[in-house]
């Protein structure tokens, strides 16, 4: 007879006689990790005598054991071969104790060990992996970085953490320097003289490199719009030093106060870059619009342009939303006032049908003389961020549809499906907040982001979404892209900084000469996956240099209270989100008025005596309690007071079983219960 499954044991993934496992490990700093098996399904816990010497990020090889458990066999490819740690000394012996915790550690440096100081950030090789049976990790200095602690080692220890690659290889620079800076007439031949257009430039106050320029016009059929982008590929040849460095790059990456560009200088706030008053080659996409919005024609083809200024999202706003009108922009407002009208149809338009208008601020952080953080404050987005941004998505659809119906190899920017399970959780939270759900198609989304657009939900609403949808992602098949709700996009539109819009723009030049180009499948999909890592390794590394600069921040402001918002809601604390998008940890061993109890479903926070309930979104005040430099987070602590905290709601959110039972709260074990005797 089969023995029953006890209460507590998970049934492991699916395999044909529990055959072994391919997957990635995600240590944790308290020595086990867990396995995600490559095919899906449910994490596996691997405990610290399972690794067999596998590191965090590691493609293993695993088989699953009983209990929700596995064990690695073997090591299939090692994720991280260089990091970047703090020295520490034991006598004459040299460790490095990696800054990244999941990593484990500590590194012994094997040679060369005679210059570091105690406390000193190195960037280090590893010339020997633990294998699983006491030998450790072993290494040798690639780079020593500086004292620990001081802000330009720090952020030179995240860049190197993340393998983004800052200084430019002589020979790339080389190459570079051999660009001409101006236009030869043989530059021009072949493409459509654009110079006496009235093309202008509209960006952020400190864009540096402008990659992008549109005109417009009246058009029989209503507008005819045009977005000029830089013609990179006539500069970056396939194969060349300055390509296969734009590879290895794959994206520019933007820290406060300093850019690591994709490409050197010279050519991307150079030749390559839209400045106003000098002629420039640009690849164009010509777009006809109805009166509608709909798309009635177009064409793509390489012209030069001359830009005719270098106009400023926020005074172009202003200018549209009825404030000033400078001197620089009154011979345009003709211009810009059919800019608005196409752009209002074009926003109305891929609202109906369901794209995905989230809408969430990002932080700015201004930098002071010596490097220390000035201010941090919410980027405002006005109607000419919006406006610039709806016709990028129109020639980015255009140039994708036309690449999928030529069959030209490509890159496109895909966005798949979301798990139906996370819709539905999403639904159930959105009821929970007073806004029911139906039905989860795009248009049912949009429309409930319509609904509390402008209300304190807002946020968490749209960052409920955001998280149960899928990453984004490049792809050489046309699978459509679901948070736009379109069948077609790509990335076109920023060839200076990202290199599938290099790649997109050679496609489509190829095309225009009338040269076949072949992208194997194979090809297609390995470059798809380093332009979509490359992406996401920047995107984390800016990520973690933004942590960096709001704790150097709120250092200064250690036991001062601040209004905030709940925006994370977790079974060991809350996370509150302060001004300028500063977010920090409020514990929940600090909130000591009651035991609560966790409803991940309805991410909120219930008091088992006091029903008092902290929900995602509810505004709150808190004090700072310390900042962790190390792992870039701000501490935070309750203010004592009825108005720091959420009041009691008079329905709260139903439980799911009697009060004391874990139900869908989460387990009791979850932070120190804190009982208090009875007296």
């Amino acid at each position: 007879m089969n023995k029953p499954k006890g209460k507590n044991e998970r049934k492991g993934p699916e395999s044909p006689a529990n055959e072994p496992l391919r997957g990635r490990l995600r240590g944790n700093r308290r020595g086990f990790g867990f396995f995600a098996p490559e095919d899906g399904g449910e994490e596996l816990r691997v405990p610290g005598e399972g690794l067999g010497g596998a590191m965090h990020g590691d493609l293993v090889l695993a088989k699953a054991l009983p209990n929700g458990q596995a064990r690695v066999l073997s090591v299939l490819e090692r994720a991280n071969e260089r990091f970047v740690g703090v020295a520490r000394r034991d006598g004459e012996r040299l460790f490095v104790l990696p800054d990244e915790p999941r990593l484990g550690g500590p590194l012994l440096v094997t040679g060369g060990e005679e210059g570091p100081e105690e406390g000193e950030k190195l960037f280090v090789r590893i010339t020997a992996f633990p294998d699983g049976h006491g030998k450790g990790l072993c290494g040798e200095i690639v780079e020593r970085l500086g004292k620990s602690g001081e802000t330009r080692v720090e952020i030179l220890s995240i860049q190197r953490s993340y393998r983004l690659r800052a200084e430019f290889p002589a020979e790339v620079l080389a190459a570079a320097g051999k660009v001409r800076q101006t236009l030869a007439p043989g530059d021009i031949l072949g493409r459509e003289d654009l110079r006496g257009k009235a093309v202008v430039t509209i960006d952020g106050a400190d864009a540096r490199d402008f990659d992008d320029a549109i005109s417009i016009e009246r058009a029989e059929t209503g507008w005819r719009l045009g977005v000029h982008i830089a013609d990179v590929s006539h500069y970056v040849k396939k194969g060349g030093m300055l390509d296969r460095e734009a590879l290895l790059r794959g994206t520019s990456a933007y820290f406060p106060g300093e850019v690591l560009p994709m490409l050197p200088e010279a050519l991307s706030n150079g030749i390559c870059s839209l400045n106003p008053g000098v002629d420039r080659l640009t690849l164009s996409c010509e777009m006809e619009f109805d009166g509608e919005g709909e798309l009635a024609g177009y064409r793509i083809f390489p012209s030069v342009i001359h830009s005719k200024a270098r106009l400023v999202y926020e005074e172009v706003s202003r200018a549209l939303e009825g404030g000033e009108i400078t001197a620089k922009l009154r011979p345009l407002m003709k211009d810009l006032h059919l800019m608005l009208e196409l752009y209002e149809l074009l926003r109305k338009k891929r609202q109906r049908r369901g794209a995905l208008d989230l809408d969430l601020a990002e932080s700015e952080i201004s930098l002071g003389q010596e490097g220390d953080v000035a201010c941090i404050r919410m980027s405002e987005r006005g109607v000419a961020n919006r406006l610039i941004e709806e016709f990028m998505l129109a020639a980015n659809e255009t140039v994708a549809a036309h690449a999928r119906k030529s069959g030209l190899p490509f890159l496109y920017r895909v966005h798949g499906e979301p798990d139906a399970e996370k819709l539905q959780a999403f639904a159930f939270f959105a009821e929970s907040l007073g806004y029911p759900l139906h039905e989860t198609t795009q248009k049912a989304l949009q429309a409930l982001l319509g609904r509390c657009q402008g209300k304190p939900e807002s946020a968490p609403i749209a960052s409920v979404l955001l998280r149960s949808l899928q990453k984004a992602k490049y792809d050489p098949r046309p699978l459509g892209h679901y948070g736009l709700a379109a069948k077609d996009y790509c990335h076109f539109t920023s060839p200076i900084r990202r290199y599938p819009d290099l790649f997109a723009h050679r496609a489509l030049k190829a095309e225009i000469e009338g040269k076949k180009q072949a992208l194997s499948k194979a090809r297609g999909e390995a470059l798809a996956e380093e332009c979509s890592t490359a992406e996401r390794r920047a995107m984390e590394a800016e990520r973690a240099a933004e942590g960096y600069y709001k704790c150097l921040y709120m250092r200064g402001h250690i036991g001062e209270d601040f209004p905030g918002l709940i925006t994370g809601v977790t079974n060991f604390g809350l996370f509150i989100t302060l001004e300028g998008g500063i977010e920090g940890l409020l514990r929940l061993q600090s909130i000591r008025d009651d035991y609560y109890l966790h409803d991940p479903r309805r991410h909120c926070l219930i008091g088992e005596r006091t029903r008092r309930i902290y929900r995602l979104g509810d505004p709150i005040t808190v004090s700072v309690a310390g900042v962790d430099m190390a792992t870039r987070r701000v501490e935070l602590q309750p203010v004592q007071g009825e108005e720091s905290r959420p009041k009691a709601r008079s329905q709260p959110p139903r439980p799911g079983k009697k009060r004391g039972k874990p139900g869908t709260q989460g387990k009791r074990g979850a932070h120190p219960a804190r009982r208090r005797k009875k007296k």
